[in-house]
């Protein structure tokens, strides 16, 4: 059966207090239409429509970026969720399958119940997805009679005994496509807000004689974000839960709350993570590292037996080997620190190799940009640089090298060779105590001056 999602993504967020349309603000590192769209990959959607409308154009560019074969249709007046559904009328023209509505700010959907609700389709032609609320406040209510949804009932239509109901709307549906555009082409505005309402469907499935059905998940799936407070709120959930799901999978994590992850954090058992990381995206570290504290990652890999910080930065295209050593201080981009280097103090190595066993010394800075482009540095096996060294790019260090320190590197240093570059030193006899005498006085004479 070919799938199509619809995720709804038109609101502005009022609540917000934002220029970004809500659906774009971030949970661990990805826009909350990302996390809602990664849900729906399970169902592997031949089609997939976005509903836009406040912000269309900046969630366009972002649907892009998440999968260029999505397709962004515009909502451009709000007139309810009923009507947001049919602006993806004329994109599914001619479309044979079902149809999966879902919201783009509801970012905690589980593939597994996607998958449910699509099972479920076997047995109804129009299947809800609902949760047990331990406080149903004013949720609509799904009124079920054995495994037949017989309709929704917003709370303030509720009476007594259907307000008791824990049983409540996610306003998650799936049915077939030509059928749910039949339904929404039926559906009325005649209500106090004038608007046109996705729960409509069931009584009106129900009048046409099909079968509806409700499916449940937790409640914790159907957590939506409409304020600030919400998305705090929001990420905390997901940190807790990627933090329990990496302890599962043996990750020592020191002090748990304090540690950040990204949506697609990946760390191997048996690593060790001490107290306030954070994971930027796409950062890979393998088992049996040691992540120090007050460390920042992303989009990096760490080989396995490597240690990292205290207060280390690892930036794009880091890729450290086995038992690697990055050390305080230390900031890696865009560079290649093959197995058993070390570059353990107040360091910056971009856009730069770095051989097996090699030492950097502290304050050793790769000169990467010239203003204008970048420029690699290549660094030997076994090299050793001195501290304070300056490799001015593009420069080559050849095997079992070294630099002296405070050497300013401008030509490249053949295998073996000791690279020295200095200004000689000169001292002056006595000059010290003359020089400060002098700076002295006219301190004195400025500030007498200012007087």
């Amino acid at each position: 059966m070919s799938t199509a999602l619809i995720i709804l993504a038109a609101g502005k967020g009022t609540r917000m207090n934002s220029d970004l349309p809500k659906v774009l603000h971030p949970i661990a590192q990805a826009s909350m239409l990302e996390h809602a769209m990664s849900a729906g990959r399970a169902l592997n959607p031949d089609r997939t429509i976005i509903v836009a409308g406040h912000g269309a154009d900046a969630v366009r560019a972002a649907v892009a970026e998440i999968d260029e074969t999505a397709e962004v249709v515009l909502q451009e007046e709000q007139k309810g969720t009923a009507h947001a559904v049919d602006q993806a009328r004329a994109a599914l023209d001619g479309f044979e399958g079902d149809a999966v509505i879902l919201y783009g700010d509801t970012p905690f959907l589980q593939s597994e119940t996607l998958e449910h609700m699509v099972a479920a389709r076997a047995q109804a032609d129009l299947v809800v997805l609902g949760f047990d609320a331990a406080d149903p406040g004013r949720y609509g209510r799904l009124v079920m009679q054995g495994d037949s949804l017989e309709k929704i009932v917003e709370f303030k239509d509720a009476n007594e005994s259907q307000r008791a109901i824990t049983f409540c709307n996610s306003g998650l549906m799936a049915c077939d496509a030509t059928v749910m555009f039949d339904l929404l082409s039926k559906v009325s505005n005649e209500n106090a807000s004038g608007e046109y309402y996705l729960t409509d469907l069931v009584e009106l499935a129900r009048g046409e004689g099909l079968a509806v059905t409700a499916v449940s998940c937790d409640e914790s799936e159907t957590l939506g974000v409409n304020s600030r407070a919400d998305l705090a709120q929001a990420e905390q959930v997901f940190q807790q839960r990627a933090r329990a799901d990496l302890q599962e999978m043996g990750v020592t994590l020191m002090a748990p709350e304090t540690v950040f992850l990204a949506y697609d954090t990946v760390i191997g058992r048996d690593t060790v993570i001490e107290p306030n990381v954070v994971f930027g995206t796409d950062v890979t570290i393998e088992s049996g590292a040691l992540i120090r504290a007050f460390s920042h990652l992303e989009g990096c890999h760490v080989s396995r037996g490597a240690k990292v910080g205290p207060y280390a930065r690892l930036r794009p295209g880091a890729e450290l080997a086995e038992d690697t050593h990055i050390g305080n201080f230390v900031e890696i981009k865009n560079a290649e620190i093959a197995a058993g280097a070390k570059v353990n103090h107040l360091s910056y190595i971009g856009d730069a190799s770095v051989g097996e066993a090699t030492n950097i010394g502290a304050g050793t800075i790769t000169c990467n940009y010239d203003g204008v482009m970048k420029h690699r540095t290549e660094i030997g096996p076994r090299a050793f640089i001195g501290s304070n060294t300056l490799l001015i790019a593009p420069v080559k260090v050849g095997r079992d090298a070294m630099t002296a320190s405070g050497t300013v590197v401008t030509k490249d240093v053949e295998a073996e060779d000791l690279a020295i570059s200095r200004v000689p030193q000169t001292n002056k006899a006595g000059r010290a105590g003359k020089l400060m005498d002098m700076l002295r006085a006219k301190k004195a004479r400025l500030t007498k001056g200012t007087k």
